[in-house]
């Protein structure tokens, strides 16, 4: 084959490969509440500031028609927004990507409400000082932990939607679901309460909580999973993501970790 000839046949072939368009997925911490730093009207500036082609709600696909419209009418800062939003951009896709049955599974499994019973218990063990030096230290720091976050969620948006804040919501929750098992783990008063599940089993509040700290490790990596799966399919999209900002940072740890060798760019709402 002659050189002009391979050099064509290179040609074509470079001009014939399309450069794929990376997918944009960008993971926003909310309140679900609204306040007055941080409401359905602010979110929506997000949006349209954003421009996504999806957008990801902390949902399962019981909340939703078959079309993908909400079933029932709530307050919350993600319903309003994203609706408000569709209806301007209707060709915008909405999506569930929640643990399917969240809360029959963690009420059937026995993890709620011996999660927040058990907490409960460890806070009044603490508070008459029957808690060891030890046992002590730990759960106040657990406490202590919340202060920043109480703090920084009533700023701006940007200031719950960064690496920073992101690090204290992952310390916080590993204290609530692995350092305060060293108490529960520990102590007789969490294998000798019990709680009473649907089918009539009891269950103690040390196995309990243990549960709850599985399923904090399995809620999370599953909506990390729907939400690649989502990306995965529609290459070259703008995908957000909207989750409460507690979650954030284990969305993103997972999100991370999942998009190795694939086109897809994690950014923050406010970079451009």
């Amino acid at each position: 084959m002659s050189k002009p000839i391979i050099i064509i046949l290179i040609l074509i072939t470079l001009l014939s490969c399309k450069t794929e368009k990376s997918t944009e997925i960008i993971v926003i911490g909310t309140l679900h509440k609204p306040e007055y730093n941080f409401n359905s009207e602010i979110l929506f500036n997000i949006l349209e500031d954003v421009q996504p082609d999806f957008i990801l709600e902390e949902l399962d696909s019981s909340f939703f028609t078959s079309n993908f419209r909400h079933k029932n009418v709530s307050n919350s800062n993600e319903r309003m927004a994203s609706e408000k939003y569709i209806e301007k951009y209707p060709t915008t896709k909405l999506r569930p990507y929640e643990f399917e049955g969240r809360n029959e599974y963690r009420i059937n499994t026995g993890s709620r409400p011996t999660d927040g019973l058990t907490t409960k218990l460890i806070d009044s063990l603490n508070n008459v000082g029957l808690l060891s030096d030890k046992e002590a230290k730990i759960h106040n720091k657990y406490k202590a932990l919340l202060d920043p976050l109480i703090i920084l969620a009533s700023k701006s948006p940007e200031k719950f939607n960064n690496a920073s804040t992101d690090s204290i919501c992952a310390e916080r929750q590993y204290y609530q679901y692995k350092m305060l098992k060293k108490i529960t783990n520990k102590r007789d008063e969490f294998a000798t309460r019990f709680h009473t599940k649907p089918n009539g089993e009891k269950i103690s509040y040390r196995d309990g909580y243990q549960l709850a700290d599985v399923f904090w490790d399995l809620r999370n990596q599953t909506m990390a999973k729907n939400i690649m799966q989502i990306s995965e399919k529609n290459q070259g999209k703008k995908i957000v993501v909207l989750c409460g900002f507690m979650h954030r940072y284990y969305i993103l740890s997972e999100l991370r970790k999942l998009k190795e060798g694939k086109n897809i760019i994690l950014k923050e709402f406010y970079e451009k």
